[in-house]
């Protein structure tokens, strides 16, 4: 590399620079910031851009407008979801018994409540396998044999919790289950 008298350096190895003030074979004098001359050999040196040359890349105009840019305060764009959609189950299993059969003429009461239970079983079995998370069970208010005996199967299960669904939705006639995903079997 070529040094010339008035080059601006930088110390290599050190938080020095200067002004090339004297070359002398391998021996170059840099007159520091603060007045003081140092000798360095020319392998320690490396030519710096004057601050002319950083002005012209960032001129006072472009400078001010990208940090007025970057202070600018932007709005993240997010997909909204609304709270209550947030909340919503996953899967709803409508239990009437009119829902689960075209007739119910011959059925009687033990074997409807015996399909509705069938149905709650195998639908739970099916969220468990397909990893859903919440289900609503639609078993209407009635006179509460179903919603006893759904509260009897889920009982049995040990990875799910249940409770009253959403009454705003549902009312009193619906229950929702939770089903815990990562259960370690004991």
């Amino acid at each position: 590399m070529s040094l010339q008298l008035g080059d601006c350096v930088l110390v290599l190895d050190e938080d020095l620079s200067g002004v090339v003030k004297h070359i002398e074979g391998h021996l170059v004098s840099i007159e520091t910031e603060d007045g003081f001359l140092l000798d360095f050999p020319k392998e320690a040196l490396v030519k710096n851009k004057p601050t002319s040359f950083k002005k012209d890349i960032f001129s006072h105009a472009s400078f001010s407008a990208v940090v007025s840019e970057k202070e600018q305060f932007k709005k993240r764009k997010l997909s909204k979801i609304k709270a209550k959609e947030r909340f919503q189950p996953t899967m709803e299993v409508d239990l009437h018994i009119n829902q689960l059969v075209k007739s119910t003429k011959g059925m009687t009461k033990h074997e409807m409540l015996t399909l509705q239970l069938d149905t709650a079983k195998r639908q739970l079995e099916f969220a468990m396998n397909k990893r859903i998370q919440k289900v609503v069970f639609i078993h209407g208010v009635g006179e509460g044999v179903l919603k006893l005996e759904l509260e009897y199967l889920f009982g049995r299960y040990d990875n799910i919790k249940f409770y009253d669904a959403n009454y705003q939705k549902y009312g009193l006639g619906a229950t929702e289950v939770y089903i815990y995903q990562n259960v370690k079997p004991s």
